[in-house]
């Protein structure tokens, strides 16, 4: 919970004092207010808070319209507060994808909860788009080793654990990963069939 940066939007001063100070009670911190969407989105890239907490009804830019952007960009989980609960505003919270929708007046034992689960699931979140993309960037890098060994075998005559051995040792000769060498065996092949074409 310590060290934990938040960004507070929200059109109503006094409103945004209370807040800071439950806030700060709680023991997070309090790294940026504002009043509107604009200056919020602006606040939010330069501060990267941990979680921003905003109003759905702030000037210039509706609140919803600030979580998604928000949210698309991978800039820090949204908690939404609002004066009036309703089902339509439930469905733009989802879609906006708002970690936590709660109706004011707040209190330290609603906020807790919110700001917690929220830095939570984000955090949790961030470490799975994390893992996926590892997976891909491998399956990646599988796929190319494949093709490279491929190549060699069909112009080298080698077998398939021969043309690995030889991928294999040209990585730690050059001090390059097998995914370089790789690269490096498709392009000599891709510019082999193009001069070949061209003759």
């Amino acid at each position: 919970m310590a060290d934990q940066r938040i960004v507070l939007v929200d059109s109503d001063p006094n409103w945004r004092k209370n807040l800071k100070s439950m806030l700060t009670k709680l023991g997070y911190w309090v790294v940026g207010e504002t009043a509107d969407g604009l200056n919020a989105l602006k606040m939010v890239r330069s501060r990267q808070p941990d979680l921003v907490i905003l109003d759905a009804d702030i000037s210039g830019m509706d609140g919803f319209e600030v979580a998604r952007i928000i949210h698309e960009d991978k800039l820090a989980p949204v908690i939404v507060l609002t004066s009036a609960y309703s089902q339509a505003l439930i469905e733009k919270a989802r879609e906006a994808r708002v970690s936590a929708l709660l109706t004011k007046p707040v209190d330290e034992m609603s906020i807790l909860p919110a700001v917690e689960l929220a830095l939570a699931n984000y955090g949790e979140i961030v470490r799975l788009e994390g893992k996926v993309k590892e997976l891909k960037e491998l399956l990646e890098t599988r796929k190319l080793l494949e093709r490279a060994k491929g190549i060699l075998m069909e112009t080298m005559g080698l077998t398939e654990a021969e043309a690995f051995r030889r991928m294999q040792k040209q990585s730690m000769n050059k001090r390059i990963s097998m995914r370089q060498v790789a690269e490096a065996v498709i392009l000599a092949q891709n510019l082999k069939i193009e001069g070949d074409r061209r003759q």
